[in-house]
């Protein structure tokens, strides 16, 4: 976070004008993305109060408190980029799918990395962030469960598929999914142990066994090369956990002729 400080409080200018004065915005219009953005925060006593407005009249001198801006508009963005620094992919000019794309976190990462247009498909509405929804790569699919999607919903199969789907395991999500999926495309998805475990295997929400954890990987990874045909290309822990603190993983797997020995030694991959 960055401060400035002044020395009196002689007369009053714009916030948005202090901001950039300060130096913690390299222009007034950069000062006013981060105001109506809720970054800015001015220092009222020893408390902390929100700049409501650019043209919000400050005192000079006012100590003013910028936040660092979210990368990704949802925390799976952060998920997602494990995978593409761990796998070494290069999303430049692909097309994409995102199944679960919720507040599109996912969606977010892949256009942040040069995605040429994502289908941002969610069972729920009103979910996408507004930015994303506002973004011409991204065509938002509301209201949608991929296991009742007619194959004509989208105009032509994808370079990838991106998943991040709760209350439901992904051997019922990755089948439907296929028919989007171009011949040697790939999937990326995160398999939460919790949906995929058995009765009772869990502790309040919470695989805390990583041997049942590194299983239910296993099982999602053979499920899609024995019924599905595809070829899993490995796994990675996700960098950051889900909400009850379960660990989650990012499976790769691609759809291809060949099919690779199932590799499952995952001694670098693990936190």
């Amino acid at each position: 976070m960055g401060e400035s400080s002044g020395a009196g409080r002689r007369s009053r200018q714009r916030a948005d004008v202090l901001l950039a004065e300060a130096g913690l915005a390299e222009s007034r219009e950069r000062a006013k993305r981060l105001i109506m953005a809720g970054l800015v925060f001015w220092n009222d006593k020893g408390l902390d109060r929100p700049v409501t407005k650019p043209g919000q009249p400050m005192a000079q001198g006012t100590v003013f408190t910028v936040q660092e801006p979210e990368r990704f508009v949802g925390r799976g963005g952060h998920k997602l980029l494990t995978a593409l620094n761990h796998f070494n992919l290069a999303m430049k000019g692909l097309s994409a799918l995102d199944v679960g794309a919720s507040t599109g976190g996912f969606t977010d990462c892949l256009l942040q990395h040069g995605a040429a247009k994502v289908y941002a498909l969610d069972v729920g509405h009103g979910q996408l962030h507004w930015r994303l929804r506002s973004d011409p790569r991204v065509v938002c699919l509301e209201g949608i469960n991929i296991r009742h999607a007619s194959p004509d919903l989208i105009p032509e199969p994808v370079d990838l598929i991106v998943a991040d789907c709760s209350f439901i395991s992904l051997r019922l999500v990755l089948p439907p999914s296929l028919v989007f999926l171009k011949p040697g495309g790939r999937i990326l998805a995160l398999v939460k142990p919790q949906f995929e475990v058995g009765p009772g295997q869990t502790d309040k929400g919470v695989v805390r066994d990583e041997a049942l954890r590194l299983m239910a990987v296993e099982d999602i990874m053979t499920f899609a090369r024995d019924e599905l045909g595809l070829t899993p290309q490995g796994f990675v822990a996700s960098g950051i956990k889900g909400p009850k603190g379960n660990q989650e993983y990012i499976v790769q797997l691609q759809r291809t002729t060949n099919r690779d020995t199932l590799n499952l030694d995952a001694k670098d991959t693990l936190p």
